[in-house]
C-alpha cells in the first residue's frame, strides 16, 4: 500500500526523484498515466495491469466509452525508473496535470497507486476531502 505525501520538484528534464518508501515497488519501471481529477497516476506493473484489465471490462460494461479507454492507453507511459530512483514525466502528462519543470510538485500515496500532483491543485483538493470527511 501507498501512503503519505511527499514534496519534490520536476528537474529541468522533466524527472522526478521517487520517494525512498515508494521506489522498490517501482522498479525497475513503472507505468504513468493520466488520473482523475487532473493529476499523473503511477502503478506498478502488477496494479497497472490489474488497473488495464478493469478499464477493459468498464468498457464491456458501458460504464466507460471506447474513447475514454482509447485516450487512457494512448496516453499511459511505460517509464523506466534509473538509478537515481528517478521517472521521466512526459510533456503530456505534465500538460495534463498542470505540472511545470523546476516546480514543486506532490507525490501522493492513494493506496494501490501513487499520484503526482501540482502542489496547489492537490492542496486544494485534500481540503475538499478534509471537508468532507469532517461532515460525515
Amino acid at each position: 500500500m501507498f501512503v503519505g505525501r511527499h514534496e519534490r520538484q520536476l528537474d529541468p528534464k522533466g524527472r522526478l526523484a521517487l520517494p525512498s518508501t515508494f521506489r522498490p515497488r517501482f522498479e525497475p519501471r513503472c507505468y504513468l498515466a493520466f488520473g482523475r481529477d487532473g493529476c499523473v497516476d503511477v502503478y506498478t506493473p502488477e496494479a497497472f495491469e490489474l488497473m488495464a484489465t478493469e478499464t477493459m471490462e468498464k468498457v464491456k460494461q458501458g460504464d466507460m466509452s471506447r474513447d475514454e479507454q482509447r485516450a487512457l492507453a494512448a496516453n499511459t507511459f511505460d517509464a523506466g525508473v534509473d538509478a537515481q530512483g528517478r521517472v521521466n514525466v512526459d510533456r503530456e502528462l505534465r500538460d495534463f496535470a498542470g505540472l511545470e519543470l523546476g516546480t514543486r510538485v506532490v507525490l501522493a500515496g492513494s493506496f494501490d497507486h501513487v499520484e503526482i500532483w501540482n502542489a496547489e491543485r492537490y492542496e486544494q483538493v485534500v481540503a475538499r476531502g478534509g471537508a468532507a470527511l469532517k461532515g460525515s
